[in-house]
């Protein structure tokens, strides 16, 4: 026997079901490395006087003292450079020393329940608590408190590809990785635990990770509710996984990374960012059907909100939305929604109703939809989305608003593919955005906004028969009016805006934007014209005083 030295100790942590007896072989056929299965397994049995048919045997052949198994057993001195101990997350108990947790190396071996349960059924009845994904889950969050977050690894990257996985997992503990760790004998092992017989009888057959099955047997419904309990813990884990068969893509910054952290309302709560989804059963999924509303916030107060509910509501009732949640409702749901994110000023509201989950994903008749509309308010912090100040670029596009402003859903939805088609034309052309013309040729408006123009001091729009009568549309229009400048409303022609001395484009996110080139001609001097400027002006008091104030704002002295 080789003299005793100071062993580092790898903790694997999981449920049952897992691989992690696979993963101990694995690591047993290392020449650096002795395993100990389930050290901490009596001191459960002993504590906890759950039933299993070898509880008597264990506890006479195991320490079931767990502090004796952390300081004597798990950290005792050893033969070999590491330990591996192989843990089942619902065995570690409170009372248990902090060493346990302190020391040594850690990391977590998650499965998904989807294929845990059948296979555990079979031995333990089933529960919620003896799986032990909850444990897992505050195994994890303690390691990370601690300073120590461990590598995570799921079991269908070992069966999927064993070498890359395991060449991770020792990547990430700091260890060598060794080409032995991927074969070993079939059959019982030495360092198998006393209930090997009644758990073990498959991995005992086997010499190596194996390939998950392609087409498993169908789940039993007696399982779904304890599936749906687990499902979240394992997610909330998988998330951190190391992954290499579908590799994460580089995730994005965030034009304002504020927003990385913001609550959002779905339905009846309020939800994390990455948590905020909605039902693939929900008809916005199966067939693109809600209706939408942006809101812009001012110093406490949101702006232009009656409007925006009028016709948030309007456009629910022409589309035959059934159980719309009531105007007070959704006006609670904004205002939580903006406290509870702290946004008072410079953020922006995109208010959504779809018509809800169907019951039958077939067809499209209202008539499946019986789980009452969705609702969904999310506000990020967001200045206007256009460079108001030094101006923007648009292009025409080939697509055409073919269909009258018309809240037909059909009509509605061709509209809104088309708005698509034409922002891609614009992206394409590195232009900001990209008019529309009607089926006559006229203009219409843009992809995003509405549009005006100023042709020797006279103010002109196109008729809203093919726009949106947008909001701000309508508010600059007042403006106009206040202002005592001569308003048309009108059709107008592409080549009269491509002549005029001033352009600008109007929306709730891009408040008024001066148009300085089209289609790469200057609009007048090429610079923000006059009247653009005063009403910029004049738009920008109108919303210091007007607004529905959000209850519990203060102003800032």
């Amino acid at each position: 026997m080789g003299s005793e030295i100071e062993t580092e100790v790898i903790h694997s942590w999981s449920a049952p079901r897992s691989l992690s007896t696979s993963l101990m072989y694995s690591f047993a056929q290392r020449d650096d490395t002795e395993v100990l299965d389930e050290p901490l397994y009596a001191h459960h049995l002993k504590v906890t006087g759950v039933d299993r048919p070898y509880r008597e045997d264990l506890l006479s052949q195991m320490e079931s003292d767990g502090n004796k198994v952390v300081n004597n057993i798990i950290y005792g001195p050893g033969g070999k450079k590491y330990r591996y101990c192989k843990h089942i997350s619902k065995q570690r108990l409170p009372g248990l020393s902090d060493e346990l947790i302190k020391k040594g190396k850690h990391f977590i071996l998650i499965r998904n329940p989807l294929d845990i349960l059948q296979s555990f059924d079979k031995v333990v009845p089933s529960s919620f608590h003896e799986l032990g994904l909850g444990d897992l889950v505050s195994i994890y969050s303690e390691l990370c408190a601690a300073g120590n977050r461990p590598p995570i690894i799921d079991a269908a990257e070992l069966q999927e590809d064993p070498e890359a996985a395991l060449r991770g997992l020792c990547e990430d503990l700091d260890i060598p990785f060794q080409a032995s760790m991927l074969k070993w004998e079939a059959g019982p092992k030495s360092v198998d635990g006393i209930w090997a017989p009644w758990w073990y009888k498959s991995v005992h057959k086997s010499t190596g990770f194996s390939r998950a099955v392609n087409y498993p047997p169908a789940f039993p419904r007696s399982l779904y509710e304890l599936l749906e309990q687990s499902l979240p813990f394992y997610n909330m884990l998988r998330c951190h996984a190391r992954q290499k068969r579908y590799p994460k893509l580089v995730k994005p910054s965030l034009p304002v990374p504020a927003n990385e952290k913001i609550l959002v309302w779905v339905g009846d709560e309020l939800l994390p960012r990455d948590s905020a989804t909605v039902s693939v059963f929900d008809s916005v999924v199966q067939g693109g059907d809600s209706v939408w509303e942006g809101l812009r916030i001012y110093n406490g107060k949101v702006f232009k909100l009656e409007e925006h509910l009028d016709r948030l509501f309007d456009s629910a009732k022409a589309l035959a939305f059934n159980n719309v949640p009531t105007r007070d409702y959704v006006k609670e749901a904004i205002f939580k929604t903006l406290i509870r994110n702290g946004m008072f000023n410079n953020s922006h509201i995109r208010l959504s109703l779809t018509r809800g989950k169907k019951v039958v994903t077939s067809g499209m008749s209202p008539g499946f939809n019986l789980y009452g509309c969705t609702l969904i308010v999310l506000a990020e912090w967001k200045p206007p989305v256009y460079d108001n100040t030094g101006g923007i670029t648009l292009v025409t596009a080939t697509t055409r608003r073919n269909s009258p402003n018309n809240l037909d859903s059909k009509i509605h939805h061709n509209n809104l593919l088309n708005n698509i088609l034409a922002k891609i034309e614009g992206n394409n052309a590195n232009a900001d955005d990209a008019i529309m013309l009607d089926k006559d040729g006229y203009v219409s408006e843009t992809n995003a906004t509405n549009i005006f123009l100023v042709k020797k001091g006279i103010v002109m729009t196109p008729h809203a028969d093919y726009c949106l009568p947008g909001i701000t549309r309508a508010t600059v229009m007042e403006l106009v009016k206040t202002e005592n400048l001569v308003l048309e409303e009108r059709r107008i022609s592409l080549s009269e805006f491509h002549t005029a001395d001033e352009v600008w484009t109007t929306g709730t996110m891009g408040e008024l934007s001066p148009v300085l080139r089209i289609d790469g001609r200057t609009v007048g001097d090429g610079t923000v014209g006059p009247v653009t400027k005063r009403l910029q002006n004049s738009f920008k008091k109108l919303t210091e005083g007007l607004g529905v104030p959000i209850p519990t704002y203060q102003q800032p002295a």
